[in-house]
């Protein structure tokens, strides 16, 4: 179960209708402008949007393709969740790094400040917090 966050001041949300490679690109985009929207530190949006591609890329090897991705900003948190079509939970492993791929929960762990994973009908919400400092 996902902890509370504190009330959202911006929301937004991306619905893919297929699961493919377009797809992807098209949350990464989503990612870049809402950082942008809301006026959030270049320094938030690197992690963000890799945290962002690494989500979206799992959900489209592993989880039967993205059907959303969420993005929400608690004030000092942001949100980043993206909703699959296959209930298995990711897992972090062992972590090899003289191996080619399976790099991508690693990343999102030792990126965010935490995350986790939800059911959500015959699918899974796959979500991690990120802390974020506004420009000045």
């Amino acid at each position: 179960m996902a902890p509370s966050q504190p009330a959202v001041l911006h929301h937004r949300e991306l619905d893919f209708d297929l699961g493919d490679a377009q797809a992807c690109g098209a949350g990464i985009a989503c990612v870049r402008q809402a950082l942008a929207d809301w006026d959030l530190a270049p320094a938030d949006g690197g992690d963000a949007t890799l945290i962002a591609a690494e989500l979206l890329t799992n959900a489209f090897r592993h989880g039967g393709g993205a059907r959303r991705l969420s993005l929400d900003d608690g004030g000092d948190v942001l949100r980043i969740a993206v909703t699959d079509r296959t209930p298995t939970p990711p897992r972090l492993l062992h972590h090899r790094p003289d191996t080619v791929g399976g790099h991508g929960v690693f990343i999102v762990d030792r990126l965010a400040l935490r995350w986790g994973t939800r059911v959500e009908g015959t699918g899974k919400t796959v979500w991690a917090d990120l802390r974020l400092s506004r420009r000045t």
